[in-house]
């Protein structure tokens, strides 16, 4: 959704995270890309971007949480890239009010991306479809698309062939241990799983929820190690993406705010609810039609 400011006229974006509620590694392509089956399902806990047009054609990045600079900045590369794609010489301005961890495997800085996509659609006017928002996101990176997509989704491919999938809505709780994980070291560690058997949805629907990236990052990094240990005590503890982020699902809210409470002191963490469809797509909708 986005929420109109009075003052300048800018509106601010939603760009929820995501969890991979299963992660297998079927192959690898020529290219070096892994081939993977996995879930996604979105978070109602979110980053907002606040996004004003420009009439000329800068694009201007405030973001004080990252550190990122602005030519490495996802949120930067998709506003220049469908800058230069449609050839538009509108310009925006952004600033990030930044709520998800980074490099916890929440997808932060791949919903962000499709967001400013999504959002400068919009705004420019340029009334590109989802099919071609999609085709520019994948060139940000694996994760991009899905955001684009909107819906929770089954995924194959490098995680770009997305099959519409309905999922409960439970309530997770989130554990954050004090370490970032790299995607590209874990996928590029010689003991890592990479020829897991395909399996069909109902296999996951049926309970099948392995990660195989789960005992490289074990291994590796003993804080995530320390928060599957601490939850699994009390549920089936599970890793999103390549974490470091695990979680847990709940059917109560109590129960899972109640745990959170007793987490240790070294973790962050928090509850959010599982949601199917992403709540910039109720927005965006009419246009990616």
């Amino acid at each position: 959704m986005s929420v109109r400011s009075r003052s300048d006229q800018s509106s601010v974006y939603l760009a929820p995270a995501k969890l991979n509620l299963m992660l297998r590694i079927t192959g690898r392509r020529s290219d070096g890309y892994h081939q993977l089956q996995t879930v996604f399902q979105f978070l109602d806990i979110h980053d907002r971007l606040h996004i004003k047009r420009r009439d000329d054609s800068q694009i201007i990045l405030h973001d004080d949480a990252s550190g990122i600079s602005p030519a490495d900045n996802l949120i930067y590369r998709a506003a220049r890239l469908l800058q230069l794609t449609s050839g538009s010489d509108q310009g925006a301005e952004i600033t990030l009010e930044k709520h998800l961890p980074m490099g916890g495997g929440l997808g932060g800085g791949s919903s962000d991306a499709a967001t400013t996509l999504m959002a400068l659609n919009r705004l420019w006017g340029l009334s590109l479809n989802q099919s071609e928002l999609t085709k520019l996101a994948l060139t940000l990176g694996a994760d991009v698309p899905i955001f684009i997509h909107g819906h929770a989704a089954w995924a194959e491919g490098i995680g770009e062939e997305l099959t519409d999938i309905d999922l409960p809505e439970k309530w997770y709780l989130v554990l954050q241990p004090p370490c970032h994980v790299s995607t590209a070291e874990v996928f590029n560690q010689p003991d890592l799983t990479r020829h897991s058997p395909r399996i069909k949805i109902r296999a996951f629907l049926q309970g099948d929820c392995r990660n195989d990236c789960l005992p490289v990052v074990r291994r590796r990094h003993p804080e995530v190690a320390e928060a599957l240990d601490w939850l699994n005590q009390f549920a089936d503890a599970r890793l999103t993406g390549t974490g470091a982020c695990v979680f847990a699902a709940f059917a109560d809210q109590r129960l899972a705010r109640n745990l959170l409470q007793r987490k240790p002191a070294s973790l962050n963490g928090f509850v959010a609810r599982g949601i199917n469809r992403s709540p910039l797509l109720e927005l965006l909708q009419p246009e990616l039609s």
